[in-house]
């Protein structure tokens, strides 16, 4: 059952909960609930951090993880150092059965020490945090967040010509599979690693054109639908197809011209050159791909 939560009411039971536990000696809210520029609705999820003495006891016996409902489902990640600091940290994402996500952060109390002696605040908290509980005085003089840790910066002329023939490296690939009738590998190439990898990105940049590189992107082409020209929205639906091979080709074909057109206006704005010569060579060279015949 999926029952919508007052959000106040998660906060107070999150807050009680912590003041609890002897090994938490901090608790924040990060992401989507801890920015007052991002909307929120009832499926966002609750991100916490909890800054602790010690994390091995939380991560070998996780039947804390119950104190908040049934648990439906979970994943953990490994305990691994933090890469700037080299710390051990782990956490989760926990879907409990009445609807409630919670994405758990297990943080030693060294190394919130580490990030509140740093110039800048690491992305995840520059991007929002409040602090929840402070049992210490840990996040006495921590920076406050800017909110501006994932709005993309002007690419220079190298990496963005580097996007252009890192995806036009993927359509021979794409188009090898689908002439061979492999389904699975050109679907992950065409779907994923051209759209995501660099589709995304190009779209990203031409959304930053027009709002002053001043927005935040949203994870995996969030908040695209909303801040693209309705036009552009509907031709990046008309590269997605289902399992047939044919409409994978038109697929493919419709994707590599909707990148050209966002890659030459991205050039326009930024003073660079978009590379023609590539582009057609790449295009010609994967329909005649297509025209093989068996």
């Amino acid at each position: 059952m999926n029952t919508p939560h007052d959000p106040r009411d998660v906060i107070r039971r999150l807050i009680q909960w912590a003041d609890q536990q002897k090994l938490v000696r901090a608790m924040l809210l990060t992401s989507t609930r801890a920015n007052p520029h991002v909307p929120v609705d009832v499926f966002s999820d609750y991100d916490v951090v909890l800054v602790m003495t010690d994390i091995h006891p939380f991560f070998t016996d996780r039947s804390w993880l119950e104190d908040f409902g049934e648990v439906l489902v979970m994943y953990w990640d490994p305990m691994d150092p933090e890469p700037t600091y080299g710390i051990e940290q782990t956490g989760n994402v926990i879907q409990y059965a009445d609807g409630l996500k919670i994405d758990f952060r297990l943080w030693l109390v060294a190394l919130l020490h580490q990030m509140t002696q740093a110039p800048t605040l690491p992305a995840g908290l520059d991007a929002g945090y409040a602090v929840l509980v402070d049992k210490d005085h840990l996040t006495a003089g921590m920076r406050p967040p800017t909110y501006r840790a994932y709005i993309p910066t002007r690419p220079t002329d190298e990496i963005y010509q580097t996007m252009i023939r890192d995806f036009f490296s993927d359509a021979p690939y794409v188009a090898k599979c689908l002439w061979r009738d492999e389904l699975l590998p050109a679907k992950w190439c065409l779907d994923y690693d051209m759209k995501h990898n660099y589709l995304r990105q190009m779209l990203e940049w031409r959304i930053e054109r027009d709002h002053g590189w001043s927005i935040p992107t949203g994870a995996l082409g969030k908040g695209l639908k909303k801040r693209l020209p309705p036009e552009l929205w509907l031709q990046l639906e008309s590269t997605y197809a289902g399992a047939g091979i044919a409409d994978n080709w038109e697929a493919l074909f419709r994707l590599m011209a909707l990148f050209r057109q966002v890659a030459i206006e991205v050039a326009d704005d930024l003073g660079y050159t978009y590379p023609h010569d590539l582009d057609q060579h790449v295009t010609a060279y994967v329909q005649s791909m297509k025209d093989v015949k068996l």
